[in-house]
């Protein structure tokens, strides 16, 4: 399975935040997007997302030999700050998504609260006291549920503590194997702890840094050098 992104183009009135991106990710890979900030990495994603109007260019998915255009029912979207209704509480909320889910339902509750290791003592807390970390928990869980074939990721564990990163990342790597991840993030260690394929939005466009030993200085540099000639 394919994401292809052709001749992409977005303004914002007379700035150019994308120019001509073509691009193609694929199944069974985790890839990492990196840019400064305001280099339009959140744009990338609405672009894909129908959240903006593109001025030009298309987005196709591409499964089993046939090629069609997105839709948002094939998306699953994690954005950095957690939106979830904070006048349920975390058992609520995912009973109401699984019965409107209902022919993805496969598990118990419980299950699927086990999955992103929310404790039993705070399922029945309302959203609103939720961490950060669980609110994105709990974000991610839901689009584990409507299983979609692409999921983009902006920024997801910027703010979570160590644990918390740690259960997430494991938790994207056992998702791979099935979906297109896209992960966007500006600390590029976690992108090279985390991604298979390390993509860099660099002048309003994609360029692919061929993955090397990641621990290893000269790898590191290049991007970092790359990063510095963005002229946001």
């Amino acid at each position: 399975m394919k994401l292809i992104v052709e001749g992409l183009n977005k303004k914002y009135d007379d700035k150019e935040v994308l120019k001509n991106v073509n691009f193609s990710f694929e199944s069974g890979k985790i890839y990492g997007l990196i840019g400064r900030n305001g280099a339009g990495k959140t744009t990338f994603f609405n672009c894909i997302n129908e959240d903006v109007d593109v001025d030009s260019g298309k987005v196709y998915l591409e499964d089993e030999m046939r090629k069609r255009l997105i839709t948002t029912n094939d998306i699953g979207y994690v954005i950095s700050t957690p939106v979830v209704p904070e006048f349920l509480t975390g058992r609520e909320f995912l009973k109401f998504y699984l019965d409107i889910n209902d022919k993805n339902q496969k598990k118990s509750l419980e299950e699927y609260f086990s999955i992103v290791q929310i404790d039993k003592k705070d399922q029945d807390k309302l959203l609103r006291d939720y961490s950060h970390g669980m609110k994105n928990k709990m974000q991610l869980l839901i689009n584990i549920i409507s299983n979609p074939k692409v999921i983009l990721l902006d920024e997801p564990l910027t703010s979570l503590d160590i644990v918390v990163q740690e259960e997430m990342k494991n938790l994207l790597k056992e998702l791979k194997k099935d979906h297109i991840i896209i992960f966007s993030t500006h600390i590029l260690e976690i992108a090279l702890d985390l991604c298979d394929e390390i993509i860099i939005l660099n002048n309003k466009n994609l360029e692919k840094i061929e993955r090397e030993n990641v621990n290893s200085k000269k790898y590191k540099d290049k991007i970092i050098n790359m990063l510095k000639e963005e002229k946001c």
